[in-house]
């Protein structure tokens, strides 16, 4: 018994799904881990590694400079005055809230999926109701998580940390 929570909690915590799917994955796949990881991968519940790829050509990469370049374009990045600077910070700030959005899903299902920037509206007019309705939806099954062309595994992370306190807490209440 001890040995099956072992693996549900290695598994959760490799996919980042909740316990409930990550047993229902493993009893699926006779609590074979990497059966369970794959089963779950095509599902969509987790995602597989980042693919990566190497290569000497110079050409393909654009983050490759050359020095004069880098040092002209630096100078001219420390020459700019400070409302070019907000300016470039805007810009950046407004790509990432129109690139990556809030995720609401509830037993796998999207429910609601918004664009970051408009979230962050909604928190500045009435984060008080937001705060609230996301508080209480986490009780009813609901689960956050931001998506998008960022990396967000970290805030993800959080995410997961705070869908696994409210199903503590559900399950405490159930065992009163």
């Amino acid at each position: 018994m001890m040995e099956q929570f072992e693996k549900v909690e290695k598994l959760r915590e490799r996919a980042n799904v909740t316990y409930e799917e990550a047993k229902a994955a493993l009893e699926q796949c006779n609590w074979d881990i990497l059966d369970a990881m794959v089963f779950l991968e095509k599902e969509g519940k987790a995602k597989g590694p980042k693919k990566e790829s190497y290569t000497t050509d110079f050409n393909k990469h654009d983050e490759y400079w050359d020095v004069k370049e880098k040092i002209e374009y630096q100078n001219r990045r420390a020459s700019e005055g400070v409302g070019c600077k907000m300016g470039r910070l805007f810009r950046k700030i407004c790509k990432f809230g129109k690139e990556n959005f809030l995720e609401v899903t509830r037993h796998g299902e999207e429910i609601l999926k918004v664009p970051v920037w408009l979230f962050a509206v909604a928190l500045l007019f009435g984060w008080h109701l937001i705060f609230l309705i996301m508080v209480i939806s986490l009780f009813f099954d609901c689960h956050y998580s931001f998506v998008g062309k960022e990396d967000l595994e970290k805030v993800n992370e959080v995410m997961g940390k705070a869908n696994d306190i409210a199903d503590k807490v559900k399950d405490e209440y159930n065992k009163l």
